[in-house]
């Protein structure tokens, strides 16, 4: 139960391995002000202990080369590998426990217990990069924390390669023959993303039509869905971003009840992502935009 809401709260926090390079820069000039979600910004001199409690933030950070200026990240950030995990959390952060590492910069997703107010008495700067919904958001975020580290180049590269890969992964899949559907599965109690989130944002590229979004009466973007609706909707496809948090597979998935008469069934059409990889707006986003152009590949195929 745990691990399924941990899921849904990276999802509902959100709406993707490879790591981009990103090149190196030469500190920019300090101090800066940086338009972050809790307005300006000032960061007076390039941040060399930064504690992120955002997972897609530690990706950017890690992917635009200031990687070696984080000393601390939450229990959530597991890419990449090398990034300094530790206990703290972004869900509930404690301002004392973040303030005995001594950062000089602190980015979280959302202020969450008053966060920002706590370590601003401190005289900690923080960024608040919350949830994308749009590809120009998430590359905004890559930029500001490009600016707020004093590697203004790195995040341009890192933007601009994202772009060119995203557009080629596009480009060279062919246009189905007729609209294609898809059901996107955050958790096995059928909560799903619609087309107003970043997730959704994703299908758009290669027009898919998301069953989610006549079923979200509340607009939350994120409704929980029947059984019955899924199987009246029969989606072509079916991602499962569900694999690490809740053991979701093909076969779980065919083993449901009346499921096994669903065409992404019977078809073999059902993708199975990462987690962390569905649910982060950062730079392994590629890495989901190329399984979905595979999958809508195999679906006419």
């Amino acid at each position: 139960m745990l691990k399924r809401s941990l899921a849904l709260a990276a999802a509902l926090a959100a709406s993707a391995g490879l790591a981009l390079a990103a090149h190196s820069s030469p500190p920019g000039k300090f101090p800066v002000t940086v338009a972050a979600a809790n307005g300006k910004v000032t960061i007076k001199k390039q941040p060399r202990r930064i504690v992120s409690l955002s997972p897609t933030a530690t990706e950017d950070l890690f992917a635009i080369a200031a990687g070696k200026q984080v000393v601390a990240v939450d229990d959530q950030s597991d890419y990449p590998r090398r990034a300094p995990r530790t206990k703290l959390s972004g869900l509930t952060p404690n301002a004392e426990a973040i303030a005995k590492l001594h950062p000089d910069l602190v980015v979280v997703q959302f202020d969450a217990n008053k966060i920002v107010e706590a370590l601003g008495k401190l005289g900690i700067p923080v960024l608040v990069e919350p949830s994308a919904t749009t590809f120009g958001d998430a590359y905004g975020q890559i930029r500001q924390l490009g600016i707020a580290t004093g590697h203004r180049k790195g995040a341009a590269h890192l933007v601009a390669t994202m772009k060119a890969r995203i557009a080629a992964l596009v480009a060279a899949t062919p246009k189905p023959s007729r609209q294609l559907s898809v059901y996107h599965e955050l958790t096995p109690d059928f909560y799903s993303a619609t087309s107003k989130t970043f997730i959704g944002r994703v299908y758009a590229l290669f027009g898919l039509k998301n069953i989610a979004d006549a079923a979200d009466s509340s607009g939350s973007g994120y409704p929980q869905l029947s059984g019955e609706y899924i199987l009246s909707a029969n989606p072509d496809l079916i991602v499962l971003a569900d694999t690490r948090c809740c053991g979701q597979s093909r076969a779980t998935v065919a083993a449901r009840p009346g499921w096994s008469t669903l065409t992404a069934v019977r078809r073999g059409t059902i993708l199975t992502v990462d987690d962390s990889i569905a649910s982060r707006w950062g730079p392994r986003v590629v890495d989901f935009v190329r399984a979905v152009a595979r999958a809508v590949r195999s679906v006419e195929g």
